[in-house]
């Protein structure tokens, strides 16, 4: 059966599209949507969690297209991309390993256990502002429509590359026989922003 494409709105305040999975101390982001962040979202929208691997093998060739645009009135670094912000976090620390509740806040390794070092982590975590992307994402013909109902109605909250990166607007914008199809339709949006984006 024949590819499809959906087209993802990725707008919002705050986008964080990391490359490195490890938890570290500096959790970089990127200047656009990664493959397997727009992936890991669609996921959440299917409701499919832990490892799916099968279902990820299915998307390994299909194509993504990311369209950056700019907000025409806001302030950009001199390489014209958006301007990313640092948060410096401290996380663990202050928990009562005892309580329940408080002892899922300490880090954890993926057994369970204490991780190398223990205690409280400082990180550094950096987020775009205010960027605006049109995300085109080639998934199998056979399963398209169960993965656009899902991003109408998710399963799981969707987010642009962390849970604190919240949309600002509606995220499925459609499917379509073809990207350009797709790409037309983002190129419209974009026009019909307000404020205005080149």
């Amino acid at each position: 059966m024949s590819s499809k494409f959906i087209l993802m709105w990725l707008e919002a305040p705050l986008q964080s599209w990391g490359y490195d999975s490890r938890f570290v101390g500096r959790r970089d982001t990127l200047d656009f949507p990664t493959k397997s962040g727009v992936l890991g979202l669609l996921l959440c929208a299917m409701g499919a969690s832990g490892r799916q691997e099968a279902l990820l093998a299915r998307f390994a060739d299909l194509r993504q297209t990311a369209i950056s645009f700019k907000k025409k009135e806001e302030n950009k670094n001199a390489d014209g991309k958006p301007p990313v912000l640092c948060d410096f976090q401290m996380i663990g620390a202050g928990y009562d390993d005892k309580d329940s509740w408080e002892n899922l806040m300490i880090p954890k390794k993926e057994d369970g256990g204490k991780p190398v070092g223990g205690g409280s982590k400082l990180t550094y975590r950096y987020y775009l502002q205010n960027a605006v992307f049109a995300a085109i994402i080639e998934v199998p013909g056979d399963i398209a429509e169960e993965c656009a109902a899902a991003l109408i109605k998710p399963k799981y909250p969707l987010y642009l590359g962390r849970k604190c990166c919240v949309p600002a607007d509606i995220v499925f914008q459609g499917l379509f026989e073809t990207s350009a199809d797709a790409e037309n339709v983002a190129l419209k949006k974009a026009a019909e922003h307000s404020p205005a984006l080149e």
